[in-house]
């Protein structure tokens, strides 16, 4: 069976999720972060050489990488399900926000998070350029879920599970305004209420506020 090896309050919420969402059988193991440093326990870091959550294993398969395990539990398990085809007009906008999430969003926010660590002096001119730079990442965001109900349009897909952390869960390691985001705060409203997306969270970080606005 699959086995998704849970960190709380990490990526790996997305692959709870996607696993809810197709309604596949996987056995789900929590692991919770160290009370000081935040960071995973060891017995978590022993489960893949990077260390880093998410982790699936699947037969004598380690799979490290959320974007890298939602693509193979879609090609093993998918069954064409949520993942729009090369035919489809929408095609390649389900492509760029798919990877507009590890590539763009979440990249920029752990920056900014890592250089707020930092305690720059104030005329730096790193923080701005890096906070603008997830300003503009934030914008682009909306405009698009102004114009579409989902990322890739009409149809809700994995393109919105790779989203959802670092629109929501990351904010808790790097706080971010969505005040200025009017058409996300909607966004997250319609993804927040799918059933499968609130049973994961529910089985995967039981309590945790859920900070969709």
């Amino acid at each position: 069976m699959l086995t998704v090896h849970h960190l709380g309050k990490s990526q790996s919420e997305r692959i709870v999720w996607l696993c809810e969402e197709l309604g596949i059988p996987y056995e789900l193991k929590r692991y919770a972060r160290d009370s000081v440093t935040m960071l995973a326990p060891p017995d978590y870091k022993a489960l893949h050489p990077i260390g880093a959550a998410p982790v699936i294993v699947d037969g004598d398969l380690v799979l490290a990488e959320s974007g890298a395990i939602v693509d193979y539990i879609m090609a093993k398990y998918g069954k064409g399900r949520l993942v729009l085809g090369p035919d489809a007009p929408d095609f390649a906008q389900f492509l760029y926000w798919f990877h507009f999430a590890n590539g763009t969003l979440q990249a920029g926010m752990g920056r900014l998070m890592l250089l707020n660590r930092l305690k720059l002096a104030e005329d730096n001119p790193m923080l701005p350029a890096t906070k603008a730079r997830v300003d503009r990442a934030f914008d682009l965001v909306d405009t698009r879920v102004r114009d579409a109900e989902y990322l890739a349009g009409s149809t809700f897909t994995t393109a919105d599970i790779m989203m959802g952390f670092s629109l929501t869960t990351m904010r808790y390691f790097q706080p971010y305004d969505l005040a200025r985001c009017p058409n996300v705060v909607k966004y997250l409203g319609r993804i927040g209420a799918r059933p499968a997306y609130r049973r994961a969270m529910e089985k995967g970080d039981p309590g945790m506020a859920l900070l969709l606005s």
